[in-house]
């Protein structure tokens, strides 16, 4: 885990408290993309067992920024994120912790940099894997698009 970077997701949770409720953990993050864990316990487990359908969107919320996150925190003050629109695919029963492995960083570089300096919105569509490694190793479990939006603001 890194201790850093998941200080700095749990920091966002001030602004969206159902992060501090999962407890996401940061397990990588660099240039080429990142990959968070959210465990599956009593915060995030339904009904049946398996991981509930808002934690995994949250889940594959702050794979997919993360590194923008990151990015404007240190070089783009003034660029703004949202996202513009979401794809789930559910593929199996996500009965374990469950990892969320985004590689699209930079592609999100790129699109960041765009975005500060030609001061339009940018939209880019970031894929993230959500895998249950202890379980089924890296069959996914689940495949999410989202639409990754950015725009600088004076």
């Amino acid at each position: 885990m890194l201790l850093k970077e998941t200080a700095l997701v749990r920091l966002l949770g001030l602004k969206i408290p159902v992060l501090l409720f999962l407890g996401p953990r940061v397990l990588e993050l660099d240039d080429a993309g990142c990959a968070v864990e959210i465990p599956l316990g009593y915060r995030s487990k339904n009904h049946l067992g398996s991981m509930y359908f808002a934690a995994l969107h949250a889940g594959a919320d702050v794979a997919a920024g993360l590194n923008a996150t990151r990015l404007i925190l240190a070089r783009h003050r003034k660029v703004k994120l949202i996202f513009k629109d979401a794809h789930a695919d559910f593929l199996k029963r996500a009965d374990g912790d469950v990892v969320f492995r985004c590689r699209d960083g930079a592609r999100i570089r790129d699109a960041v940099e765009e975005a500060d300096r030609t001061g339009e919105r940018v939209t880019l569509p970031v894929e993230v894997v959500a895998t249950v490694p202890k379980k089924y190793g890296d069959e996914p479990v689940a495949r999410f698009t989202l639409g990754l939006s950015m725009k600088r603001k004076e």
